[in-house]
């Protein structure tokens, strides 16, 4: 598992190496389509539709995630704190269905998604997919004409879709070796513009806000029970994660004091499958998006839920910027 590319591609995207530019080619050529799909839309050769209610983007530039799930679920709490009535759309990346469609708690990943299911599970606001996200809003407004305002989790380069707010959110990782796709990261040139800058991990580009990432002290099973997570130390436990970067998950375990025995590094979006149903002989933990697949072949598994703390003056200067949005 050590060399599949999800371990790799890291490693190559982590500097100005000998294989990121044997590469470049490439990056060129994805740089070129990427421009002249920008100016289609610049020029209204592709259209863009505009939703009736303010529309909030949270994505990144870069390849793999970055924290957009959590912040998305952050924000739209913030939302309803608020006082508005937010709704959540997504494309539903990894799902075998192309449809449009809501995500109601019981759905089946493989239809809706991990993470819509996870925002659906997790915030109990109306979610919806679609391949196209002007899609997904236009059914969700429809379902619910309530909603005030939409957040869209990813499609900072999803163009056909106004939007009034773009959130970009960035971990530890930054911008990698600054390069375009496949060389570097970067699914876009940065710097661009965005309204909100993000950092979920330490390594910070000047400006933007910081939001602080940990585990919850507890986790909890497919049959909702809980158990603490200093009940597990001076034990060994397993953990899984199809992440992105699986080791940022089991970092944040042992940083909680737990003994790893055994980790799995899964592919982003893993579906579990092929996973045994079978009796664990130590416990299990992994993230919570993994859990919404996880459970339905291994329900004694641990889900440990990320907190997110996010510094108040983003909160502040989203706020003002949400003010301004507001129907007279």
């Amino acid at each position: 598992m050590g060399h599949s590319p999800h371990h790799l591609l890291p490693r190559i995207w982590s500097s100005r190496n000998t294989v990121a530019r044997l590469l470049t080619p490439l990056s060129i050529l994805y740089g070129l389509v990427f421009f002249v799909r920008l100016l289609c839309y610049q020029w209204g050769f592709k259209k863009r539709r505009r939703l009736p209610v303010p529309v909030v983007v949270v994505g990144n530039v870069v390849a793999g995630g970055a924290g957009k799930t959590p912040v998305t679920m952050a924000i739209v709490d913030h939302l309803l704190a608020q006082g508005w009535r937010p709704g959540v759309i997504s494309r539903g990346h990894g799902r075998q269905s192309r449809d449009t469609r809501p995500v109601d708690t019981d759905s089946h990943p493989a239809d809706v998604g991990d993470e819509p299911l996870l925002i659906r599970q997790k915030t109990n606001l109306p979610v919806w997919v679609a391949r196209l996200r002007a899609d997904a809003g236009v059914a969700l407004l429809k379902a619910h004409p309530e909603t005030d305002i939409l957040v869209c989790d990813d499609g900072l380069q999803h163009w056909s879709l106004e939007r009034d707010i773009d959130i970009c959110v960035m971990d530890e990782r930054g911008i990698g070796n600054g390069w375009l796709l496949p060389a570097g990261p970067l699914r876009e040139p940065w710097p661009k513009s965005v309204d909100f800058l993000l950092h979920t991990g330490a390594n910070q580009l000047p400006g933007g806000f910081h939001a602080h990432r940990q585990l919850a002290d507890w986790a909890v099973d497919g049959q909702g029970r809980r158990v603490t997570l200093n009940s597990l130390l001076n034990q060994p436990v397993d953990a899984l994660a199809g992440l992105a970067r699986p080791e940022g998950f089991f970092k944040l375990l042992r940083d909680k004091g737990l003994t790893l025995h055994y980790t799995s590094a899964l592919p982003d979006h893993f579906d579990f499958g092929s996973w045994p149903n079978s009796d664990l002989t130590r416990p299990l933990l992994c993230t919570e998006k993994d859990a919404v697949k996880l459970w339905r072949h291994q329900p004694q598994a641990l889900s440990v839920p990320l907190t997110l703390k996010v510094e108040p003056d983003f909160w502040t200067a989203l706020d003002q910027r949400l003010l301004s949005l507001k129907a007279p």
